[in-house]
Parts: C-alpha cells; sequence; structure tokens
C-alpha cells in the first residue's frame, strides 16, 4: 500500500442547524487503499462521505468546520466543485437505478460532460460494465430497464456508473445489502481490482465486509473516531477500546 496522502482531514465537524454531528475529528486516507469505516447507524457515517465530496452542500442548514485537503489542496476552496465530484465518485445504498437501459445509466454522466461519439460511449459503457464484473450478464439486454435487474446486478450497475466519471477516489456508502454470497463476492473482487487505479472509503454494516477488503478500519461512533488501525488490530483483541472489541464481535449495548 502506497504511503502517499490521497486525502486529509483535520478537525472536521459537522453541524445540521444547531445540532453538532461530526465532532473534530482528524485522519488520512492513503493513495490506492481501501479504508473501511463501520459503525452503528446515526453515527456520522454517511455525512463525512457527503462532506469528502462536498454534496453536503446541497444540505441547508448544514455547516462543516476545520479543513478536508484532497491531493493537497482544499476542497472548501476548489472552484470547480463538479470536478471535484468527479474525481470522487459516489455509490449511493439500493436502490438508486436511474429509470433509464442499462446503456443509459452508464453513459449518462459521460454524456453529460459532453461525450457524443457513439463508439466512443460503447466502449466506455462496455468498460465499466467489465469493471464492475457485470459485463456479461447483461451485453444482451443493454436497452433493457436498469430497474429490472436483480439487487446483486442493480448494486454493480451503480458501481459501472460511479466509474463512468472516471473517479480517483469511490465512495461506498452501507454498500452491504443483502445479496447472496456469491455475488458479494463477485463484488468485493471487483473492489480488490478497483483499489489498483483508485482510493476505496468502504462504509459497511457488514462488519466482515471491512474485515476481507479493507486495509485499514475506522470505528465511528457518534460523531467521534473511537479506533482507527490496521483491520488486523480492529479485528483482534489488541484494539485498544473496549467498545470496538464489543462493536466487531457484535455485543455492543
Amino acid at each position: 500500500m502506497s504511503h502517499a496522502k490521497k486525502i486529509e482531514i483535520r478537525d472536521l465537524r459537522l453541524s445540521y442547524g444547531p445540532k453538532e454531528v461530526i465532532h473534530g475529528i482528524s485522519f488520512d486516507i492513503y493513495e490506492n487503499e481501501i479504508l473501511g469505516i463501520i459503525g452503528p447507524a446515526q453515527s456520522g457515517k454517511t455525512s463525512l462521505l457527503r462532506c469528502i465530496n462536498r454534496t453536503i452542500d446541497f444540505t441547508p442548514g448544514a455547516k462543516v468546520g476545520g479543513t478536508i485537503t484532497v491531493d493537497g489542496e482544499n476542497s472548501a476552496l476548489v472552484k470547480n466543485v463538479y470536478e471535484l465530484r468527479r474525481k470522487i465518485g459516489m455509490v449511493a445504498p439500493l436502490p438508486v437505478g436511474l429509470p433509464l437501459s442499462i446503456y443509459d445509466n452508464v453513459a449518462f454522466a459521460p454524456r453529460a460532460s459532453g461525450l457524443r461519439n457513439k463508439s466512443e460511449l460503447d466502449s466506455l459503457v462496455e468498460k465499466c460494465l467489465r469493471q464492475a464484473a457485470l459485463w456479461d450478464e447483461v451485453k444482451d439486454r443493454l436497452d433493457s430497464l436498469g430497474t429490472k435487474l436483480s439487487g446483486g446486478q442493480q448494486q454493480r450497475l451503480t458501481i459501472a456508473r460511479a466509474l463512468s466519471h472516471s473517479p480517483e477516489i469511490l465512495c461506498l456508502d452501507e454498500f452491504s445489502i443483502a445479496i447472496d454470497p456469491v455475488t458479494t463476492m463477485r463484488i468485493e473482487d471487483v473492489l480488490k481490482e478497483l483499489k489498483k487505479e483508485m482510493t476505496i472509503i468502504l462504509v459497511t454494516n457488514l462488519v466482515q465486509q471491512a474485515r476481507r477488503l479493507a486495509a485499514r478500519t475506522m470505528f465511528l461512533w457518534n460523531g467521534n473516531i473511537i479506533e482507527l488501525d490496521t483491520t488486523e488490530v480492529m479485528f483482534s483483541e489488541q484494539a485498544r477500546d473496549k467498545r470496538t472489541r464489543d462493536y466487531v464481535n457484535g455485543i455492543f449495548g
């Protein structure tokens, strides 16, 4: 794993109106790592991702403090926020398929950014669907509705759609819906391949998924980092905080 810092977060705070939900957290994310983020519901995991790619800007009354630096640049000062969001792809929880054909789901963003050439679009759509391990299953029905796919296929379609922006950072939010073990394995294999080309932030409610995929895991609880360490340490008796040990072992108050 490269130890070049892709994202540096310093004293990040987030409030919705008077209520502070992230309380001054600091950590780094390295290039080409999968960072797992685990923690109970309402701990600030999704809000953290939305701060990182600045979709938090869309929430009225949200106030962000501290700094988030991406590739050495303070993301709050980035002039072209669309460019930042292109660089930081977001895969939201299902169901989010646009009511479009499989092809158009993936071609949507490239078209929006001006790609019109049919053969270039075709090859980009194929490349993204192949990267998401979906091509072989859908190549004969690219014009059928994305919403008609099975849950596991829709999940891979949302990855393909995020990849169509050519992101450098991929944020996966509550990624672990109940899909069959075979599909889960395929998707996890996809992520292992993708991390050669990008940095992945994996927010998951399945602690075992973080254990299988992430080099480091962060336990976020009530807007505070309880612990952040190598996944090996986090899932062992060496975890420093009893709450971490309880949470990863499923005995959490």
